[in-house]
């Protein structure tokens, strides 16, 4: 089965061609790096780490890029006003707002490798791309896209006949006082800043546009994905808050600028919820990775926890989930414990395994149907607690988790055990288990029994009258 993924511009699920054979150029809306980033923000990273790894599984090559928004970024996203959100926090703070970008952007790219994201090609950073942007900004200023106002450069979206194709927003729709507030610079309500001048701005290149500008949101991503991935690429990917009218105002002023059609592909996670609802600083229920950990959490249990729903559905997020997660990973952990223990054994469960690697690798490909890629896991499971998988099987059983790690990165497939020396004295403590019920004295089993629960290992007798051993 071929890889399907659905296009929020096309609004179909479409057959994955890339444009150039074996290589898949991805750009990903990353942080803006003004505190550190919190779980709801982590649902759309994981996103992104999970479609890379399972189009590296399927033998493609991903120059991934994920920016870093560290300038420009204003509270009023829609209305291109407000104070940039780096800066406030930078007063709030009483630092530097470069200390607060180099701050965040270390935790952020700490957090992900705890989390076990896959490095990208490269994070650029929106401050190292002035060059640029005002490249591009010129560029769609000589060719009447784009106009200025005074030291100020608006995008003309009247001119774009394609703006509102991935969002479904109409230009006449887009009328002053309902989203947009009136800014009389503005020859339409939707026009958008590319370029910004405000002395009171700390962050502040001098250009051709005077000397106190800053760059428009939108026109970052546009810029980076140009310089490190070309005029085309393949995915792009973020929020649905991302939509627009971040994606579309990218759409708009890439396609304006090249003549070319940006991104093939647009994928967008829903947003994660809180017990059903918004997740909000003002609420109070906005975590972040310390808070999982700090609670005893493994950072894998957050990470299945994030990844277990499909991205095109809204998640709901609560301790209690969380705690489910932790015992659905343990699940997992204790079959791979089994398996390891059975491989030598007769064969059986080969069917079995083969058709759970099957209905994984077609759940993946059906646009990362990650519910029931997880699904053929525990189904799996179920027979191997039945003690329908062993001998071949069980050795194709740990391959498919190892499969299935690969792209999720939850499974312990190979976490070192304890020696060989330790594995002996295991076998001695069961073989005395053994020996102690054989002569009913219930006392000495006990005992021996608590000592191999202090060490972890769980002892199973099984039907035919042996015993066997696994760690937990």
């Amino acid at each position: 089965m071929s890889f399907q993924v659905y296009n929020s511009f096309s609004k179909t699920k479409e057959t994955f061609e890339p444009l150039s054979e074996g290589i898949v150029r991805m750009y990903n809306c990353g942080p803006t790096v003004y505190s550190r980033v919190h779980i709801g923000n982590w649902r759309a990273f994981l996103f992104a780490d999970l479609l890379r790894r399972w189009l590296e599984h399927e033998g493609y090559e991903v120059q991934q890029v994920m920016n870093i928004t560290d300038v420009g970024h204003l509270t009023d996203e829609v209305a291109d006003e407000g104070e940039d959100k780096i800066e406030a926090q930078a007063r709030r703070e009483g630092v530097d707002p470069g200390k607060i970008s180099e701050t965040y952007t270390g935790q952020f790219l700490a957090d992900a490798e705890i989390l076990g994201c896959k490095p990208a090609m490269v994070y650029p950073r929106a401050s190292d791309h002035i060059p640029q942007m005002i490249e591009m900004i010129e560029g769609l200023e000589e060719n009447g896209y784009a106009y200025r106002t005074g030291e100020n450069v608006y995008f003309d979206v009247t001119s774009f006949d394609g703006y509102g194709s991935l969002s479904g927003n109409r230009i006449e729709d887009l009328e002053a006082g309902a989203r947009i507030e009136v800014n009389e610079e503005k020859r339409h309500p939707a026009d958008f800043a590319l370029w910004k001048s405000d002395e009171h701005h700390l962050m502040k290149w001098e250009t051709v546009y005077g000397p106190n500008g800053f760059p428009g949101w939108h026109i970052e991503c546009s810029a980076m994905a140009r310089a490190h991935l070309g005029d085309q690429i393949d995915i792009h990917t973020g929020g649905e808050d991302n939509v627009f009218p971040h994606h579309e105002c990218e759409i708009a002023q890439s396609e304006a600028f090249t003549g070319q059609r940006f991104a093939r592909y647009w994928m967008h996670t829903k947003f994660l919820q809180w017990e059903g609802g918004k997740m909000s600083k003002s609420l109070g229920n906005v975590w972040n990775l310390d808070d999982v950990l700090e609670r005893g959490y493994e950072s894998r249990a957050l990470r299945f926890s994030l990844l277990r729903g499909h991205y095109r559905q809204p998640l709901n997020f609560t301790w209690d989930i969380l705690a489910e997660s932790a015992r659905a990973l343990e699940g997992l952990d204790d079959l791979v414990n089994r398996l390891s223990r059975r491989t030598e054994g007769e064969d059986a469960g080969v069917e079995r395994v083969e058709a759970a690697a099957t209905a994984f690798r077609e759940a993946m490909n059906d646009d990362l149907n990650v519910p029931k890629a997880l699904a053929s896991l525990f189904t799996l499971r179920g027979e191997a607690l039945d003690g329908g998988v062993s001998g071949a099987g069980a050795a194709a059983a740990l391959d498919l988790l190892r499969e299935a790690d690969a792209v999720l990165g939850v499974i312990e497939v190979d976490a070192p055990g304890g020696g060989e020396e330790e594995d002996a004295e295991i076998d001695a403590l069961v073989l005395a288990r053994n020996a102690a019920r054989d002569s009913k004295d219930w006392a000495e089993a006990d005992r021996v029994r608590d000592e191999l629960n202090a060490r972890g290992v769980v002892v199973e007798d099984t039907a035919d009258g042996g015993t066997s051993w696994f760690r937990k």
